[in-house]
């Protein structure tokens, strides 16, 4: 008859906890977050406001704690990348959700191109989105 030992069991043991707490700890890439237009369309006039919202695609949960360090508005999808504007932030209280305020010059297509750093995260999060201005 096999005698059972100890230590084959705790072997095991730790083995199984430092595979689960490897995989608690494991982090998503930047690849699973996004930035999304909350409205398509805004009005075009010096206190324009564009709204947007930072999810992670993999459990479609808004981010609230991004720092967002890079922001540009310009016409580029109207091939007048050359025309930008000054782009501010707007305090927000709905998670996830980013405000920025900006002199909407002229109707037409404004490409809102953005960077942020997601905490715990390596990488940037990097967006180009397409505002319609009315």
């Amino acid at each position: 008859m096999k005698t059972f030992k100890p230590t084959h069991a705790l072997m095991a043991a730790f083995t199984g906890l430092a595979i689960a707490s490897f995989i608690n700890t494991a982090h998503a890439d930047v690849k699973d977050y996004e930035f999304q237009l909350v409205e398509p369309a805004v009005s075009v006039g010096p206190q324009s406001v564009t709204t947007v919202r930072l999810v992670n695609k993999t459990t479609g949960k808004p981010v609230s704690d991004a720092v967002i360090f890079a922001t540009r508005l310009d016409m580029a999808p109207d091939g007048m990348a050359g025309m930008q504007t000054k782009i501010a932030p707007v305090s927000s209280t709905e998670p996830g959700a980013y405000k920025f305020k900006a002199n909407v010059s002229m109707a037409g297509h404004w490409q809102l191109s953005l960077g942020a750093k997601v905490q715990g995260e390596t990488g940037t999060v990097e967006s180009k989105l397409v505002v319609k201005a009315e």
